[in-house]
């Protein structure tokens, strides 16, 4: 061969080129398929995992409701949410909640429920809206139609008339003192928000910023209709129903302040004001032996300890957790790191071995496959120890 000739390209060079080509090509076409794959869309169009714009959009979940109904004798129960389950995901996407459903209602004829229907009554916010429903919860999803072609017909649509009110919701958030706690709602017309006040928050009211509401208040049976303006004060410890009786959607806030924590942190002022005072010998009355282990920072031998002081230990070691972590050496946060990435892959290995051996070989007992995963599951002793749990926030 002439020297500069070109080499001729073989067979596996060529289809080495189509094969990169047709990937890049694909990776191009998949972010924009949402017209294609349209059971796959709800509030953002996509496939997920798949959609350029997935990361920019955060999610909040305030309130997630699971009926089942036994098709033969009528009889209505509850489901704790995720149960069976330890994916959240079915929560946003209709695919996985139809998936979910259909493996609900398989695993209720194991508690004597037949042919069950099963309804989702799930409460999201998408980047800082109001929170409202995101699918229908009169529509019973183990029979509900879904095809990955199709939109799905059980899907509600997202409130973007509301969105403008962003800029207002931010304002009222900042105008609250750091005791009050604020849930924005929007629901449509003919359907209603049961909701329970729970007995922490002593403070709770309704506020109506839009439309036209009835209040029910479950205990007493009494109905009170609020029009835009209007708020309502509502007892803890009690049901109640929200319905939209007007012909648009309606939105309203909940506003409430945890007095159970509000007194709880008034104590742990106290008890740390104590503690710093018999440390530094201004204060000369001996501690009566429930506060002693504020002073040693344990509960030591003590069989029936204060909640209060458990509480605050527990919360003192959190914030010294926190302290330390923050100090930790660029070694020690890399150990840290690559410590919480192997668990997590570990999982995934153990946790996808064992669901193909189930769909080759079958289930195992349930007492195995419990231990299986309780296995898969497992985390380093020392993190299990001290990670600190996310952050408290008060639910109505």
């Amino acid at each position: 061969r002439p020297r500069g000739a070109a080499r001729k390209l073989g067979l596996r060079q060529k289809l080495g080129a189509i094969f990169t080509i047709l990937y890049i090509l694909e990776q191009f076409f998949l972010p924009y398929s949402h017209f294609i794959t349209k059971g796959y869309n709800n509030w953002t169009n996509g496939l997920y995992g798949y959609s350029w714009d997935m990361m920019v959009h955060s999610r909040s979940h305030q309130h997630v409701k699971i009926t089942y109904r036994d098709g033969h004798t009528g009889e209505i129960g509850y489901l704790n949410p995720g149960v069976f389950t330890q994916s959240r995901r079915w929560k946003d996407h209709a695919d996985m909640l139809k998936q979910y459903a259909t493996c609900l209602s398989h695993l209720l004829s194991n508690y004597n429920v037949s042919e069950p229907e099963i309804y989702f009554d799930v409460w999201v916010s998408i980047n800082d809206r109001f929170q409202q429903r995101l699918f229908d919860p009169n529509t019973d999803i183990v029979r509900a139609y879904w095809s990955p072609f199709q939109k799905t017909p059980w899907l509600k649509p997202l409130l973007t008339d509301f969105s403008p009110w962003r800029t207002k919701l931010t304002e009222i958030e900042k105008s609250l003192d750091n005791q009050t706690e604020v849930v924005f709602i929007a629901d449509f017309p003919g359907l209603h928000l049961e909701n329970f006040v729970s007995e922490h928050l002593g403070n709770t009211s309704l506020h109506l910023l839009k439309g036209e509401v009835t209040v029910e208040v479950v205990a007493s049976q009494r109905n009170y209709t609020l029009q835009e303006g209007d708020k309502i004060q509502l007892p803890a410890g009690e049901y109640h129903k929200v319905f939209t009786v007007s012909q648009e959607p309606s939105c309203y806030m909940y506003l409430y302040v945890n007095t159970t924590e509000v007194a709880l942190e008034r104590n742990f002022t106290q008890l740390q004001e104590l503690r710093e005072k018999v440390q530094n010998g201004t204060e000369t009355e001996p501690l009566p032996p429930e506060l002693q282990p504020i002073l040693e920072d344990s509960l030591g031998n003590a069989t029936q300890a204060d909640p209060v002081v458990e509480a605050f230990l527990h919360r003192q070691r959190r914030m010294e957790e926190r302290q330390r972590r923050r100090n930790a050496t660029l070694a020690e946060r890399l150990q840290r790191f690559l410590s919480k990435k192997y668990f997590v892959f570990r999982r995934s290995l153990l946790m996808t071995s064992i669901s193909l051996r189930n769909l080759v070989l079958g289930r195992p007992s349930l007492s195995q496959l419990a231990q299986e995963v309780a296995y898969a599951n497992m985390k380093e002793a020392a993190q299990e120890e001290t990670e600190p749990p996310g952050p408290e926030r008060s639910d109505l």
